[in-house]
Protein backbone atom coordinates (compact mmCIF):
# COMPACT_ATOMS: atom_id res chain seq x y z
CA UNK A 1 0.00 0.00 0.00
CA UNK A 2 2.73 2.02 0.54
CA UNK A 3 3.86 2.08 -3.28
CA UNK A 4 0.74 2.56 -3.66
CA UNK A 5 0.36 6.16 -2.13
CA UNK A 6 4.23 7.05 -3.26
CA UNK A 7 2.87 6.52 -7.09
CA UNK A 8 -0.18 8.75 -6.29
CA UNK A 9 1.78 11.18 -4.39
CA UNK A 10 4.95 11.35 -7.34
CA UNK A 11 2.03 11.84 -9.70
CA UNK A 12 0.41 14.74 -7.97
CA UNK A 13 3.25 16.11 -8.09
CA UNK A 14 3.69 16.14 -11.98
CA UNK A 15 0.69 17.18 -12.55
CA UNK A 16 1.07 20.56 -10.59
CA UNK A 17 4.28 20.85 -11.72
CA UNK A 18 3.13 20.93 -15.56
CA UNK A 19 0.01 23.15 -14.43
CA UNK A 20 2.46 25.73 -13.07
CA UNK A 21 4.27 26.18 -16.09
CA UNK A 22 2.54 29.11 -18.31
CA UNK A 23 1.02 28.01 -21.31
CA UNK A 24 3.12 28.31 -24.49
CA UNK A 25 1.63 28.24 -28.00
CA UNK A 26 1.71 24.79 -29.97
CA UNK A 27 3.27 24.53 -33.09
CA UNK A 28 1.05 24.22 -36.66
CA UNK A 29 1.68 20.20 -35.86
CA UNK A 30 -0.14 20.25 -32.30
CA UNK A 31 -2.42 22.70 -33.85
CA UNK A 32 -3.59 19.44 -36.44
CA UNK A 33 -3.18 17.01 -34.47
CA UNK A 34 -5.39 18.80 -31.85
CA UNK A 35 -8.11 19.56 -34.23
CA UNK A 36 -7.97 16.04 -35.95
CA UNK A 37 -8.31 14.39 -32.33
CA UNK A 38 -11.15 16.77 -31.47
CA UNK A 39 -13.40 16.32 -34.76
CA UNK A 40 -12.71 12.59 -34.34
CA UNK A 41 -13.99 13.04 -30.48
CA UNK A 42 -17.09 14.73 -32.52
CA UNK A 43 -17.39 12.34 -34.47
CA UNK A 44 -17.50 9.48 -31.94
CA UNK A 45 -19.84 11.67 -29.92
CA UNK A 46 -22.54 11.99 -32.65
CA UNK A 47 -22.58 9.19 -34.55
CA UNK A 48 -25.95 11.32 -36.60
CA UNK A 49 -23.37 13.64 -38.30
CA UNK A 50 -23.02 13.70 -41.97
CA UNK A 51 -19.59 13.79 -43.34
CA UNK A 52 -20.68 17.24 -45.20
CA UNK A 53 -21.05 18.87 -41.44
CA UNK A 54 -17.93 17.61 -40.49
CA UNK A 55 -15.64 18.78 -43.45
CA UNK A 56 -17.65 22.05 -43.48
CA UNK A 57 -16.48 22.52 -39.59
CA UNK A 58 -13.39 21.40 -40.49
CA UNK A 59 -12.99 23.56 -43.24
CA UNK A 60 -14.43 26.88 -41.21
CA UNK A 61 -12.19 25.43 -38.61
CA UNK A 62 -9.23 25.86 -40.30
CA UNK A 63 -9.74 28.86 -42.35
CA UNK A 64 -10.34 30.44 -38.82
CA UNK A 65 -6.91 29.21 -37.84
CA UNK A 66 -5.33 30.47 -41.57
CA UNK A 67 -6.78 33.96 -40.80
CA UNK A 68 -5.42 34.07 -37.07
CA UNK A 69 -1.97 32.89 -37.77
CA UNK A 70 -2.27 35.69 -40.86
CA UNK A 71 -2.57 38.22 -38.67
CA UNK A 72 -0.05 36.68 -36.20
CA UNK A 73 2.52 37.25 -39.27
CA UNK A 74 1.02 40.56 -39.97
CA UNK A 75 2.16 41.59 -36.61
CA UNK A 76 5.23 40.16 -36.39
CA UNK A 77 6.22 41.73 -39.85
CA UNK A 78 5.32 45.48 -38.44
CA UNK A 79 7.49 44.20 -35.32
CA UNK A 80 10.15 43.35 -37.27
CA UNK A 81 9.79 46.67 -39.79
CA UNK A 82 10.03 48.62 -36.24
CA UNK A 83 12.64 47.25 -35.23
CA UNK A 84 14.36 47.89 -38.62
CA UNK A 85 14.09 51.72 -38.66
CA UNK A 86 16.12 53.68 -40.76
CA UNK A 87 18.60 54.63 -37.83
CA UNK A 88 20.65 56.89 -39.45
CA UNK A 89 17.69 59.45 -39.65
CA UNK A 90 17.13 59.17 -36.09
CA UNK A 91 20.42 59.68 -34.94
CA UNK A 92 20.75 62.36 -37.33
CA UNK A 93 17.25 64.03 -35.84
CA UNK A 94 18.35 63.20 -32.73
CA UNK A 95 21.60 65.28 -33.49
CA UNK A 96 20.44 68.01 -35.25
CA UNK A 97 17.62 68.47 -31.90
CA UNK A 98 21.11 68.67 -29.72
CA UNK A 99 22.64 71.14 -31.54
CA UNK A 100 19.23 73.03 -31.71
CA UNK A 101 18.97 72.70 -27.75
CA UNK A 102 22.96 73.47 -27.44
CA UNK A 103 22.35 76.29 -29.56
CA UNK A 104 19.60 77.87 -27.32
CA UNK A 105 21.65 76.78 -24.18
CA UNK A 106 24.70 79.00 -25.65
CA UNK A 107 22.70 81.98 -26.19
CA UNK A 108 20.63 81.37 -22.45
CA UNK A 109 24.01 81.12 -20.95
CA UNK A 110 25.29 84.33 -23.01
CA UNK A 111 22.03 86.05 -21.97
CA UNK A 112 22.57 85.18 -18.18
CA UNK A 113 25.93 86.50 -17.97
CA UNK A 114 25.05 89.79 -19.91
CA UNK A 115 22.19 89.96 -17.12
CA UNK A 116 24.91 89.02 -14.37
CA UNK A 117 27.32 91.95 -15.49
CA UNK A 118 24.22 94.39 -15.35
CA UNK A 119 23.19 93.69 -11.65
CA UNK A 120 26.81 93.66 -11.00
CA UNK A 121 27.40 97.41 -12.36
CA UNK A 122 24.06 98.31 -10.89
CA UNK A 123 25.38 97.13 -7.48
CA UNK A 124 28.45 98.65 -8.02
CA UNK A 125 26.71 101.78 -8.43
CA UNK A 126 24.23 101.54 -5.78
CA UNK A 127 27.43 100.63 -3.25
CA UNK A 128 29.00 103.88 -4.95
CA UNK A 129 26.33 105.90 -4.47
CA UNK A 130 25.94 104.66 -0.98
CA UNK A 131 29.95 105.10 -0.23
CA UNK A 132 29.08 108.78 -2.00
CA UNK A 133 26.65 109.34 0.37
CA UNK A 134 28.44 108.33 3.39
CA UNK A 135 31.25 110.12 2.79
CA UNK A 136 29.39 113.69 2.27
CA UNK A 137 27.65 112.51 5.52
CA UNK A 138 30.58 112.19 6.52
CA UNK A 139 32.07 115.38 5.57
CA UNK A 140 28.86 117.34 5.67
CA UNK A 141 29.22 115.97 9.49
CA UNK A 142 32.82 117.22 9.82
CA UNK A 143 31.62 120.55 8.98
CA UNK A 144 28.75 121.12 11.19
CA UNK A 145 30.96 120.40 14.01
CA UNK A 146 33.52 123.23 12.70
CA UNK A 147 30.77 125.24 12.69
CA UNK A 148 29.65 124.28 15.58
CA UNK A 149 33.01 124.78 17.29
CA UNK A 150 33.69 128.53 15.20
CA UNK A 151 30.01 129.25 16.67
CA UNK A 152 30.92 128.66 20.18
CA UNK A 153 34.36 130.42 19.78
CA UNK A 154 32.33 133.44 18.13
CA UNK A 155 29.75 133.52 20.96
CA UNK A 156 32.61 133.49 23.41
CA UNK A 157 34.80 136.61 21.77
CA UNK A 158 30.95 138.15 21.83
CA UNK A 159 31.21 137.92 25.24
CA UNK A 160 35.04 139.03 25.61
CA UNK A 161 33.90 141.68 23.55
CA UNK A 162 31.25 142.93 25.52
CA UNK A 163 33.22 142.36 28.25
CA UNK A 164 35.86 145.00 27.21
CA UNK A 165 32.72 147.03 25.86
CA UNK A 166 31.91 147.77 29.46
CA UNK A 167 35.45 147.48 30.89
CA UNK A 168 35.70 150.42 28.36
CA UNK A 169 33.20 152.48 29.05
CA UNK A 170 33.79 151.90 33.01
CA UNK A 171 37.44 153.15 31.88
CA UNK A 172 35.99 156.16 30.24
CA UNK A 173 33.96 157.28 32.69
CA UNK A 174 36.08 156.71 35.50
CA UNK A 175 39.28 159.13 33.06
CA UNK A 176 36.43 161.53 32.44
CA UNK A 177 35.45 161.81 36.55
CA UNK A 178 39.36 162.12 36.95
CA UNK A 179 39.41 165.00 34.30
CA UNK A 180 37.35 166.39 36.51
CA UNK A 181 38.76 166.24 39.51
CA UNK A 182 41.89 167.08 38.05
CA UNK A 183 40.45 170.19 36.61
CA UNK A 184 38.83 171.07 39.77
CA UNK A 185 42.25 170.35 41.91
CA UNK A 186 44.24 172.36 39.26
CA UNK A 187 41.64 175.43 39.64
Amino acid sequence: MSSLYSRSKEYTRSRKAQSDSPPSSPSPLAKTLRHERLSRLEAATNPTTSDSSYSDRASSRSSAYTRRENRLAALSSRAEEETNRDYKKLYESALSENQKLKSKLQEAQLELADIKSKLEKAAQQKQEKTSDRSSMLEMEKREKRALERKLSEMEEEMKILTELKSDNQRLKDENGALIRVISKLSK
